[in-house]
């Protein structure tokens, strides 16, 4: 009889059986390395950076903490009319965000409520936030890693992307800005708000498309409780699993994506550990436009485990992955947009969720 038509007391050839194993063998979490750089402005940005975060609400970050127990959580929130509702929501948005979690749940199942709870706590943060009758609003885009999966949930215009090691890139979040998303022109106009630019003494619209009453150019933020029931605080949700071989995270303020291409911003990166990049990213970008709004930029390796720099490969390689739409400004190049150049898509997309009708996103 040959090796490999051995089998075990239940017929199960042994070939199959060890591959089961090797299905099975707990897969290491990576190693996270990040870094952040700003410029300020206004003094409207801020940040939230926890490596090691445990997922029960209240026990906070440690040094200490690891295992399958802990998390990663990267924040950005870009505030306007104030610092106000920024401030609050970076103090009040996790704990908001992990409250919304069932207790008792496996990692597995933890990770599947996840956007959920994302969706929960934006909407919570908002609602405490407007007893506070402060004017202000904020745009988020918060980032939780977990083990190999990477879940963002954003409102605003602020942007996270991804570049695996292979060589592909991925639109995390969504820009809420009016002038560039048609959906959310269409969501705004059709719940009977109005859509348009300043108009002065009868002329041409001049700015901006804005949202009315109030004037906002985002349809979606924390805040703003002054502005009408159309800009909504519901999160674009997206969440998906990396290869093994891990990537970087690239999460920037306006300030950045006003200056630079994603392109531009991932290239100004290449060879540099996290903190490096996003100094870099920062530098170009004010160098480009100069220092008009708050430039905020957080870089995040995500890596094999005992692997210290970013296994990223020069654009061309794999291509442009449009988890999340690219946008027209976002030039292509001939090499990037032939699909025959594709590689396998080795990002796994596990959820995606971008409506705001509240009665979806919480039944």
């Amino acid at each position: 009889m040959e090796v490999h038509n051995e089998v075990d007391g239940s017929g199960v050839p042994l070939a199959v059986l060890l591959k089961r194993e090797l299905c099975n063998q707990k897969v290491e979490k990576p190693d996270i390395l990040f870094g952040e750089a700003s410029k300020s402005k206004k003094g409207e940005d801020f940040t939230l950076l926890v490596a090691n975060c445990h997922r029960t609400p209240g026990e906070g970050p440690g040094d200490d903490a690891g295992g399958d127990d802990t998390i990663s959580m990267f924040v950005i929130v870009d505030g306007h009319n104030g610092p106000a509702a920024a401030v609050y929501t970076r103090e009040n948005l996790p704990n908001n965000v992990l409250a919304a979690i069932p207790p008792n749940l496996t990692s597995e199942e933890w990770t599947a409520a996840l956007p959920r709870a994302l969706v929960a706590g934006f909407v919570k943060t908002d609602k405490d936030f407007q007893t506070k009758a402060a004017r202000s609003g904020t745009t988020v885009t918060f980032v939780i890693i977990d083990g190999w999966v990477v879940t963002v949930a954003s409102v605003g215009d602020s942007r996270c992307i991804l570049e695996s090691a292979e060589g592909s890139v991925y639109f995390l979040s969504a820009d809420h800005r009016l002038d560039v998303n048609e959906e959310e022109v269409e969501r705004v106009t059709a719940s009977g708000g109005e859509v348009g630019r300043i108009n002065i003494a009868g002329g041409a619209g001049i700015g901006p498309l804005r949202c009315w009453p109030g004037g906002l150019c985002l349809s979606r933020s924390i805040g703003d409780t002054d502005v009408g029931e159309y800009i909504v605080p519901v999160p674009h949700v997206k969440q998906v699993k990396l290869s093994n071989a891990g990537g970087r995270l690239v999460i920037a303020s306006d300030g950045v994506w006003d200056a630079l291409r994603f392109q531009e911003a991932l290239n100004y990166t290449r060879g540099l550990p996290a903190e490096a990049a996003a100094n870099r990213i920062v530098k170009e970008a004010v160098s480009s436009k100069g220092l008009r709004d708050d430039t905020t930029c957080i870089v995040v390796d995500i890596l094999p485990p005992e692997k210290l720099s970013p296994p990223l490969k020069r654009h061309g390689k794999g291509g442009i992955k449009a988890l999340f739409r690219w946008r027209p400004s976002d030039e292509l190049s001939e090499e990037q947009t032939d699909n025959g150049c594709f590689e396998p898509d080795v990002v796994e997309e596990l959820y995606e969720e971008g409506s705001a009708m509240l009665a979806q996103r919480l039944a």
